[in-house]
């Protein structure tokens, strides 16, 4: 098969591509530029200022360039900054404007890495494409395919890969969901890659590390406000922006005293408040109901009531829900109520290993009752 992989210059990504090789296809790689700190005034939040000789990107490029090298490779470079800008990080702005938290990495992989690099792939000839994502994918001849955890449980990606269009995933290959990171590691320290003991990428999808709130002041100016106690309605303090928060969270607010530790638990933004409630078990983190929107769904849609789990962010464990259909919506129920369900993040919807799909969540309820409506009338 002819297949283009996607590189980053990290280790997944290398051994990714070396199996595929070792397997006998015909393996390109292809390095993705899809950030520019000069051109998008990434200076605010940037440990390098956006002023190094050699950016982090350009770092990554080079040691994608050795690992192909390494392989015995040809490796592309393309483009996608003005794709990234516009479809990614436009909408990112757009969603945490709007008191919503977003995940970037999610709308990374369904606007570029599966829909610009995909159709690229595609111009070229390529059958297939290939990135060094731990999830597993099922291929049947004349069906769609079917997303399923990578093995690593620690490790899998599925979450991050629930909005890649069907079209895409029936020409995916995840060479490295079959492995943990350890043997991912071996076989890159066997090889003797440049990048077997690299560090794992972290921070915002192909912008990388960054201070996050100073980051965002790049482009969202700050609007101070109050931090108000839900219960008392008493200020504790000022905020930067009810944009730069998010529920649940506890670090970076500024607020002490006994009756602490405080959490976010509500954005305000016509009146500019940050709602914060003390206690990690405080009632006003808890939800019981969400709805869900812009669904991404493997295969056909349930037609009738659903049990399955589900994720409301990365890495959280799995919690048993019942899911039905409603006017393009999926009302979601969980079976126990959960803390910190986020209006803007990402719900993913599983069956044992099946990643069935998700959607963004829009609006959270407790006891049938929004957010809003519970602040309005002072209790949880």
């Amino acid at each position: 098969m002819r297949i283009l992989v996607g590189l980053s210059g990290g280790v997944d990504s290398a051994v990714a591509a070396y199996i595929l090789k070792k397997q006998g296809h015909d393996v390109t790689c292809a390095f993705m530029r899809n950030w520019d700190a000069y051109a998008n005034n990434d200076i605010l939040g940037n440990p390098a200022g956006g002023l190094d000789d050699v950016c982090p990107q350009e770092e990554d490029y080079l040691d994608a360039k050795k690992v192909a090298d390494k392989l015995g490779l040809p490796l592309l470079r393309v483009d996608f900054v003005k794709e990234y800008w516009d479809d990614v990080f436009s909408v990112f702005l757009e969603e945490t404007k709007k008191g919503r938290t977003p995940n970037p990495d999610i709308l990374c992989n369904r606007h570029i890495k599966f829909n610009a690099f995909f159709n690229y792939a595609k111009h070229l000839g390529f059958d297939w494409v290939a990135t060094g994502h731990y999830a597993r994918v099922v291929h049947k001849e004349g069906k769609d395919s079917i997303l399923l955890r990578g093995l690593d449980a620690n490790k899998d990606q599925t979450y991050f890969l629930v909005q890649v269009p069907q079209q895409a995933l029936n020409h995916t290959l995840f060479p490295v969901g079959e492995l943990n990171k350890t043997e991912v590691r071996k076989i890159a320290l066997e090889l003797d890659l440049a990048v077997a003991q690299k560090k794992d990428s972290t921070g915002i999808c192909f912008i990388g590390e960054r201070h996050f709130r100073e980051f965002l002041h790049n482009y969202i100016p700050k609007t101070p406000g109050m931090i108000m106690d839900v219960d008392s309605r008493k200020v504790l303090g000022e905020h930067h922006g009810v944009m730069f928060y998010t529920i649940g969270q506890r670090k970076g607010l500024g607020v002490g005293g006994v009756e602490g530790p405080w959490f976010v638990v509500h954005k305000q933004l016509d009146t500019n408040t940050l709602y914060v409630a003390a206690k990690e078990d405080n009632e006003w983190l808890k939800s019981d109901e969400c709805h869900v929107s812009r669904i991404n769904w493997f295969g056909p849609l349930p037609d009738q009531k659903l049990k399955c789990t589900a994720k409301f962010r990365y890495r959280q464990k799995d919690h048993p829900v019942t899911l039905h259909v409603e006017n393009e919506k999926i009302i979601v129920c969980y079976d126990v109520p959960i803390a910190s369900v986020t209006v803007g993040q990402e719900a993913v919807f599983y069956q044992g290993d099946v990643c069935l799909g998700g959607g963004v969540i829009d609006e959270t309820f407790y006891q049938g009752v929004t957010m809003s409506e519970r602040i309005a009338r002072g209790k949880p």
